[in-house]
């Protein structure tokens, strides 16, 4: 049952990415700038997370914890930021359907691969038949999708 919990919670983070990105889209064509609909949406990104974390209590990380931290782990902003201009960019021309299926097989490659090398701390989980065969299918779903 717990499983069944996570993976529609993980179901119910990808309906948010897809929404955001076409309401992204509607923000891009209302202020006529890609640049300016990612920041705003940014903005509220921010406040929505300063919002969580007094609603949850959280404290301060001591410097001794910031400092701890790795180098690369400050960075996820800036793919954060790419991802979202990209998208905002490639909405229009591409559609929702077809950019979210490359979205998403760029994802799953880059996660089978990072996996497999057990990169950034992960716990190495090695490339098997059923990992090959599901990105396989993944960029196959990306040839049918797209219009």
């Amino acid at each position: 049952m717990r499983h069944l919990v996570l993976y529609l919670l993980a179901l119910g983070a990808g309906v948010s990415v897809a929404t955001q990105q076409v309401l992204n889209g509607n923000l891009r064509t209302a202020l006529n700038s890609p640049a300016w609909a990612g920041l705003v949406s940014y903005a509220v990104g921010l406040i929505t997370m300063i919002a969580t974390v007094i609603v949850l209590g959280e404290r301060i990380p001591s410097w001794k914890t910031i400092a701890g931290v790795p180098w690369y782990a400050w960075s996820g902003g800036v793919f954060g930021g790419v991802f979202i201009l990209l998208v905002i960019l490639l909405l229009p021309s591409l559609g929702a359907a077809t950019l979210f299926a490359l979205v998403v097989a760029g994802q799953v490659l880059v996660a089978v691969t990072l996996d497999h090398f057990g990169a950034f701390g992960l716990a190495p989980h090695p490339i098997g038949a059923a990992r090959l065969a599901g990105a396989a299918l993944l960029i196959a779903g990306v040839v049918l999708i797209r219009e």
